[in-house]
């Protein structure tokens, strides 16, 4: 995998919206506002500012964006401004060998996870799974949130990844995995299934979240990866927030760790759960495409190598 250059003070940070568009322009600013009392110089791209329905801008302008971010020899990193949809439309428009000939600090999550996908496969680049502009960074991170972030990114060093306090990651199916963490977004994951850019989890630890799902919907979704082969081939689960991922008629529902049971729990795979990683504050920033151990026995997650150079 090709490690990006750490980010340090001084350092310049591109600012993308690959997805949906903020509708509040005070919160583009005062986003762009808090980079910059962190330390860092900020690049904000065209698409932070453009709206096409619920897409930040036309497809060949979004994917332009990511081009011209990585391309950017003055831009260090890059940000997403927030998810909601889009990255599915432009996967077919963005310059690999741009993103790959110019490896960079990548962050964001949601509907950013196909996005991580290929740049983890086709580019085989480290990416990580973490805040965005205006979804955290513009409100002011938490400690907990703005740490974790901030450690990862500048190679501060970061061995086992660990849970906000009185959060306890729990064990779903006893075991030791190791293999490279790839994932995010359930439903987006999904949607890339079937096409060039599905995920490849075979020997890997796969992470999963998502938000706002019924439980019948994420039942649905867990059972086309299951399937597909996708869970079976994964080494290991981490199984991330599920953030209102609650039924409306309770009576009429099986819970949502019945599905996990029902689902994931015969494949006999290492499972951890209860990881604070996804649409949920305080948020820890998971890094994908590094290597990690997870011992399910003892609820850790180990990090085998930096996420950056």
């Amino acid at each position: 995998m090709i490690k990006p250059k750490r980010l340090k003070r001084g350092d310049t940070i591109g600012v993308i919206a690959p997805s949906s568009p903020s509708y509040e322009e005070e919160k583009i600013e005062k986003g762009k506002k808090v980079l910059e009392e962190m330390g860092f110089k900020v690049k904000m791209g065209e698409s932070c500012y453009k709206r096409y329905g619920y897409l930040a801008g036309e497809d060949d302008l979004r994917a332009r964006d990511i081009n011209a971010m990585f391309a950017d020899k003055e831009v260090d990193g890059i940000i997403c401004l927030r998810g909601g949809y889009g990255t599915p439309r432009i996967l077919d428009k963005i310059d690999y060998n741009i993103v790959k000939n110019n490896p960079k600090v990548y962050v964001g999550y949601s509907d950013i996870t196909t996005t991580h996908v290929v740049f983890n496969q086709i580019c085989k680049l480290v990416t990580f799974h973490g805040p965005m502009v205006t979804s955290e960074i513009a409100d002011g991170m938490d400690d907990f949130t703005e740490i974790s972030l901030m450690n990862l990114i500048t190679g501060q060093e970061v061995i086992k990844v660990y849970n906000p306090k009185d959060e306890e990651i729990k064990c779903l199916y006893e075991g030791k995995a190791e293999g490279q963490i790839v994932g995010g977004n359930l439903a987006m994951i999904c949607s890339c299934l079937g096409t060039p850019y599905e995920i490849d989890t075979k020997g890997k630890l796969l992470f999963l979240e998502d938000i706002g799902e019924e439980v019948y919907r994420i039942d649905r979704l867990l059972t086309q990866l299951y399937h597909g082969g996708k869970l079976q081939e994964a080494k290991g689960i981490i199984l991330g927030d599920w953030n209102d991922c609650t039924p409306e008629k309770p009576e009429r529902s099986l819970t949502l760790m019945e599905v996990f049971k029902d689902i994931i729990l015969p494949l006999k795979k290492p499972t951890i759960y209860n990881v604070k990683a996804g649409h949920c504050s305080p948020m820890m920033t998971l890094p994908l495409g590094v290597n990690a151990l997870m011992d399910a026995n003892k609820k850790k997650l180990v990090l085998k190598e930096s996420a950056v150079l």
